[in-house]
């Protein structure tokens, strides 16, 4: 194989091949290590963590591997072929820079799906909003095609879909900007890139914001004027993706007129129209759309919507499919409802801006808002000026962490509690005081320090609240007996 050298260091070019070869992967996951060892190669887990923390994971491998726990090693680095990173793992991470100055293949997930792939896909990055706009791009494609969701979607990891490559035609993939910190010229070009947006995230990753977003447009880097890109029009950074001098075809999306220089779809009343070379046709119909699905969704289905148009679905299979949009898990999804209670599991929030779109949706008088976790150096100032304008100072609930203490400081309340369980209890009695009443869970912040990650969160919310409201029933049901 031929080798390119990259910023990141010598990488060779071609479909990743682990036949016989012997692989580290660095804080490896249970899913992707059994992935490894189907494929043939000797495998090395190198983690942190001891070997009693990871029993339980230890005991869901199937096959034999060699263990570097409780720390990682140099040696292991120098003696393996390939070094396969967990997205936890930072591109400056020393042991990574080492690999590079060794002239040694480094992947993450996506970098080995993309290679091995070969198919048509659409690939949607971006700070909020890329979930969702990758579940619904899937919802049009699969009007055509054979097409799956991949990436970092809570039930869809890369390599599992790999696995499913010969039945399938295509792919909708989240690619998150730690994925993307290992792209280089070695990945596959991408017939459809998408960046949602950028606002303020994972500055504790990536340092800066422009730093951040140059991680981001690493998603076009490698494009053709073959290949389309689609840019957000009304968000700040678009302009800078621009200053990246993308060789692709360039579409814009937008919440109003395009102004005619522009190739793209944009939302005027309740219609869309799509605008090419300066001449602009209603395509789809969408009565009531943002009423039920609030205005941070409608940015989702433009993109969407022209994503999988650019693949080749027709405007009238779009149109007809917007009617059954599915309800992504844990992104503002009601979880419970009656007359009187409507829960929100909005767990996925873990910025200010993901936050700030749920409160302008729910945020009411009678809303109550359990919020908090932990800091990753973002500011809250916004933040807590449309919480100040949406929801009670009486109706702030606190789950403590290290983000808590720097909203603590710009909104009033003195309601904290230690345990995810004893926000719900406080904010139940606090619903039962309303005729009607909101409960909105949106944390604004991460929760490493009591979670594994925010979907591990969100099913935990799922559950308190499950058992909550049962119990709740339970004690009407003998009053009122």
């Amino acid at each position: 194989m031929s080798q390119v050298r990259s910023a990141n260091g010598c990488r060779r070019v071609g479909p990743v091949t682990f036949q016989s070869a012997s692989a580290l992967f660095l804080c490896g996951g249970v899913a992707a290590t059994n992935w490894l060892l189907r494929q043939g190669a000797k495998v090395t887990v190198t983690d942190l963590k001891d070997k009693k923390t990871l029993a339980a994971s230890l005991q869901k491998i199937k096959g034999k591997l060699r263990l570097t726990l409780g720390r990682h090693s140099e040696q292991d680095i120098k003696k393996n072929d390939i070094i396969v990173v967990n997205p936890d793992v930072s591109i400056n991470n020393k042991y990574i820079q080492l690999a590079f100055r060794l002239g040694k293949q480094v992947e993450n997930e996506a970098t080995i799906f993309l290679k091995n792939w070969r198919k048509p896909a659409v690939a949607v990055t971006g700070t909020r909003g890329k979930t969702t706009t990758t579940n619904w791009t899937n919802h049009f494609l699969k009007v055509k095609y054979k097409s799956s969701v991949a990436g970092n979607s809570y039930d869809y990891p890369f390599l599992k879909i790999l696995d499913k490559k010969n039945k399938l035609d295509c792919a909708a993939l989240e690619v998150p900007s730690f994925a993307l910190e290992f792209f280089d010229k070695t990945v596959p070009v991408i017939h459809v890139a998408v960046v949602t947006n950028i606002y303020q995230d994972h500055l504790n990753r990536h340092g800066t914001l422009e730093d951040y977003a140059r991680v981001k447009s690493n998603i076009f880097k490698n494009q053709s004027p073959d290949q389309h890109l689609i840019l957000n029009f009304d968000n700040l950074w678009t302009d800078f993706f621009l200053r990246q001098k993308p060789k692709s075809q360039v579409w814009f999306f937008s919440n109003k007129k395009l102004p005619p220089r522009f190739n793209g779809i944009y939302s005027q009343k309740e219609a869309i129209l799509f605008q090419k070379n300066g001449k602009a046709e209603v395509v789809l119909k969408v009565n009531d759309f943002v009423k039920n699905w609030g205005g941070h969704n409608l940015y989702n289905l433009l993109a969407s919507s022209l994503s999988a148009h650019l693949s080749g679905v027709s405007w009238r299979e779009i149109e007809n499919k917007i009617a059954d949009l599915p309800q992504v898990p844990f992104r503002q999804e009601i979880i419970f409802q009656s007359p009187k209670l409507k829960i929100i599991n909005d767990t996925t929030a873990t910025s200010p801006d993901g936050s700030i779109a749920a409160l302008e949706r729910f945020g009411s008088a009678n809303t109550v808002l359990i919020t908090g976790g932990t800091d990753r150096q973002l500011e809250y100032y916004a933040w807590a000026k449309v919480v100040k304008k949406k929801v009670k100072s009486k109706n702030l609930i606190f789950l403590s962490g290290s983000a808590t203490e720097k909203m603590l400081k710009l909104v009033k309340s003195s309601v904290v509690s230690d345990t995810l369980a004893d926000c719900i209890k406080l904010a139940l009695e606090k619903a039962g005081k309303y005729s009607q009443c909101v409960i909105l869970f949106s944390p604004a912040a991460k929760s490493f320090e009591k979670f594994k990650n925010e979907y591990d969160r969100g099913e935990q919310f799922n559950s308190l609240v499950g058992r909550l409201i049962k119990k709740e029933k339970k004690v009407e049901s003998r009053q009122s007996g």
